[in-house]
C-alpha cells in the first residue's frame, strides 16, 4: 500500500487515505490516524479490506464516528481505535468516548493511541472482565478472542 502521499491543495496540505481511498485534509490527529492504519496492515496482519475509518453508528439516538473500527472476516467487529493528536494525553474522557461507541459495536478489544501513548483494553463479555494488554493483539487474536465468546 502506497502510505503517507501528500499534496497540497488549495494551501492546505493533504494525504492519500489508502483505506478510504481518497485524500482527506492532514491533520495532527489524521497523522496519527494514518501511522495506525498502516502499523495495523503491516505488522499487526489486519486485512485492509476489513478496516473502516470514520465508522458511523447511532448511540443513545445521536451520530457517531469512530475513527477505525477493524471486522471478523465475518463482518463482526473485533477493534475500536480511537485516535487522538500528539499533544492530546489519553484520558479517562478518552477512554469514556471509545466506550461510549462500544455500547453499540460491543467488540472485545479498545485502543486508544496518540501517537506516543497507547491504551489497548481487552473485554471479555462472559468473564464481565476488562483488563489492559501491555500489547496490540494481532488480527489472528483479535479475531479468535472474538469467535471465543459467541
Amino acid at each position: 500500500m502506497n502510505w503517507f502521499a501528500t499534496r497540497l491543495k488549495n494551501g492546505k496540505e493533504e494525504v492519500f487515505d489508502p483505506i478510504r481511498r481518497k485524500w482527506v485534509r492532514l491533520t495532527p490527529e489524521e497523522e496519527v490516524r494514518q501511522m495506525l492504519l498502516r502499523d495495523l496492515v503491516d505488522n499487526y496482519q489486519v486485512p485492509p479490506g476489513l478496516i473502516s475509518v470514520e465508522f458511523s453508528i447511532t448511540v443513545n439516538g445521536m451520530e457517531k464516528r469512530c475513527d477505525v473500527v477493524v471486522f471478523s472476516p465475518q463482518l463482526n467487529p473485533v477493534m475500536i481505535v480511537e485516535c487522538k493528536a500528539r499533544h492530546i494525553e489519553i484520558s479517562q474522557q478518552v477512554m469514556s468516548q471509545a466506550s461510549t461507541y462500544n455500547l453499540k459495536l460491543k467488540v472485545p478489544f479498545l485502543l486508544m493511541t496518540n501517537g506516543s501513548q497507547q491504551y489497548c483494553c481487552k473485554i471479555d463479555y462472559v468473564m464481565g472482565d476488562i483488563s489492559f494488554l501491555n500489547y496490540i493483539p494481532l488480527f489472528n487474536e483479535m479475531v479468535s478472542f472474538n469467535q471465543s465468546r459467541l
